[in-house]
């Protein structure tokens, strides 16, 4: 079985997910924009198969009614983001120790993408969510 780690910026909180990880997709809402400087890219993997040293230091923040994103205490990084209904948790792409071997798959909420970058990777872009790309509330 496939095994990921990774962790925050000063390592208080360090992760393990096993088995089959998405493929990495590409957030530009601004709730991720505002959040990170720039847009989510993010993985997931099943709760089940995501195991978390330092969760102490994970700092959970409601950002909307269906979901919350997780952050390190002390050094800041997001890390996580968990929908309510939802038996999996994104975590963030650039968190996992390399080589990760993810590989992007899609950009969503486009129309909410910064005006300063350029989208042009030739990866499937929605203005929105996709069904494949399950974020509750959309």
């Amino acid at each position: 079985m496939d095994s990921h780690t990774g962790g925050c910026l000063c390592g208080g909180v360090r992760f393990t997910a096993r088995g089959p990880l998405r493929g990495v997709v590409y957030c530009h809402c601004s709730q991720c924009r505002r959040q990170t400087g720039h847009y989510y890219a993010a993985t997931n993997v099943s709760d089940e198969e995501l195991q978390i040293e330092g969760a102490d230091r994970l700092t959970w923040y409601r950002a909307s009614d269906f979901a919350r994103r997780g952050f390190c205490s002390t050094c800041g990084s997001a890390l996580f983001w968990k929908g309510d209904r939802l038996a999996h948790t994104s975590i963030m792409a650039g968190s996992f120790d390399t080589p990760s071997g993810l590989v992007g798959e899609v950009h969503i909420f486009v129309a909410d993408k910064g005006d300063y970058y350029e989208l042009n990777d030739g990866l499937p872009q929605h203005e929105r969510s996709t069904g494949s790309v399950k974020v509750a509330g959309d």
